[in-house]
């Protein structure tokens, strides 16, 4: 889903089909190679990319070093990304650089509250949702991958094992698999982390499922405040 550069992607362009080419009305080059990277990664990177499309890189106005830059991390080599953009623009006349971490900005921010509705047995022990991960956290389903979720550990790393099912029809609306020190109970409320990166800009009204209320807390007094709510007006305004 992610991946760039698999065989017959859409995207790009090979160096070999550029030689030769007008460039004149180019003004820059974008490459997109990270995901949660740290800075030692885009070092190989830039190498890759000097030896392919280096010569193009000083008669352009700028060059996108795409995103995957994990810079808000605790661990993350500011320095030598400083560094690195640095001597690059010095290699190419002091090209303009461009960056694109987006996930930086939001990283560990955000959560998504949802509420058990009830507890099924079909070899197992499945826990229905009122929330869902084809419409609130659809990377879920189409990357895949499995949220954390506070006090929540991997299947059978705990006591109490549960199939965390969504509320829409679409059968394979399965969160995932987690493990629970205590057995759940109806109206128990589950705590999704870091929510705000793609849930917000991707989720849907599929099966006429509300969207999650938006809140924001605030530390200084404690307090959570609800700022937005959805309902079937909403729903309505995106298909007329």
């Amino acid at each position: 889903m992610y991946n760039p550069v698999l065989p017959g992607s859409r995207f790009g362009v090979a160096p070999s089909d550029l030689e030769g080419e007008d460039l004149s009305g180019i003004d820059g080059l974008h490459f997109h190679a990270l995901c949660e990277q740290n800075s030692d990664v885009l070092v190989r990177v830039l190498e890759s990319f000097e030896k392919r499309f280096g010569k193009y890189a000083s008669k352009m106005k700028w060059v996108n070093f795409g995103g995957g830059h994990h810079i808000t991390r605790k661990d993350y080599d500011i320095e030598l990304l400083c560094k690195t953009i640095s001597d690059f623009r010095k290699r190419h006349g002091g090209v303009g650089i461009y960056l694109e971490p987006g996930e930086a900005v939001v990283l560990n921010a955000g959560v998504l509250v949802s509420s058990v509705l009830d507890i099924v047995r079909n070899g197992m022990e499945i826990a229905i949702l009122d929330t869902s991960a084809e419409t609130h956290m659809p990377d879920v389903l189409a990357m895949p991958y499995r949220p954390e979720i506070i006090g929540a550990g991997k299947p059978k790393e705990r006591k109490y094992t549960y199939r965390l099912g969504g509320i829409s029809c679409l059968a394979g609306d399965v969160i995932g698999d987690y493990s629970f020190a205590k057995e759940l109970r109806r109206g128990e409320r589950l705590v999704f982390l870091d929510m705000a990166l793609y849930s917000f800009v991707k989720n849907t009204n599929f099966n006429g499922i509300r969207l999650p209320s938006l809140a924001i807390y605030k530390p200084e007094s404690g307090k959570v405040q609800v700022v937005r709510r959805f309902g079937y007006q909403d729903y309505k305004g995106r298909l007329s």
